[in-house]
């Protein structure tokens, strides 16, 4: 008797008694409460980003947004070619850190301008194989981009970027070597900064999307500060610019 009376006061002592019971009920419920307020604000978060879903109102084709991403997106690849080649066949420390710089920049926003595309379910190239359309003009009657020429961009766009490279000028590149691939690389490189700022440019003003406004105006303020670099890798090679083409 005396054994089973220990063991009744030893079950007594190691058994939670009611008021912690009830502690311990309040403070699992308050948990679980608190969880499915941060799944739902999760949630609800992932539904306003833009291309979620259908009720995003994701930009559509000819829109400001899918042309700059599908533009600047080639545009992007082909600096990101001649950069590859320069890092890896220059002998000049300073070409080389300048085409890393390029190639891992634009690498970089050439995926965000890509992840875009497929989130608003656009392919990656403008399926007409023109570019620059979106930048005859919003549809709200505001004023286009002059083109290079000083005339109203075409509605339908142009069968070529301003500043892009032909496949002869990346072949000659690609045939060159020392100093003179090294020129050759920043006038190249130059033209192309140059040629794809309009594009940024515009989009930074007229896109309703912020991201896309954000990206734009780094890819101006980026490439801006290559365009004084280069000019005065130039200058040092008593080189000049290449024409616009």
């Amino acid at each position: 008797m005396a054994e089973t009376e220990e063991l009744d006061e030893v079950a007594e002592e190691e058994l939670p008694t009611g008021p912690v019971s009830a502690t311990t009920r309040v403070l699992v419920l308050t948990a679980a409460a608190v969880a499915i307020l941060l799944l739902g604000a999760a949630v609800g978060l992932l539904i306003k980003l833009p291309g979620s879903g259908a009720a995003a109102n994701n930009p559509g084709p000819g829109s400001i947004e899918v042309g700059f991403a599908q533009d600047m997106g080639v545009h992007h690849l082909q600096a990101v070619t001649m950069a590859n080649w320069a890092r890896d066949h220059t002998q000049d420390p300073q070409i080389r850190q300048l085409a890393f710089d390029i190639e891992s920049t634009q690498l970089d926003q050439e995926g965000r301008m890509r992840g875009w595309l497929m989130l608003w379910g656009q392919p990656e190239q403008s399926p007409t194989g023109r570019y620059m359309a979106w930048m005859a003009g919003p549809s709200d009657g505001m004023a286009g981009m002059p083109g290079m020429n000083g005339n109203q961009m075409p509605a339908d766009g142009v069968d070529h970027m301003p500043g892009y490279a032909t496949n002869a000028e990346i072949s000659k590149l690609q045939s060159m070597s020392g100093p003179d691939m090294d020129t050759y690389f920043l006038q190249l490189m130059l033209r192309h900064h140059l040629g794809g700022a309009p594009m940024a440019q515009f989009a930074a003003d007229h896109s309703s999307v912020p991201a896309v406004r954000v990206l734009a105006e780094n890819i101006l303020k980026s490439q801006s500060a290559e365009v004084d670099l280069i000019k005065q890798m130039l200058a040092a090679k008593n080189a000049q610019p290449l024409p616009m083409n």
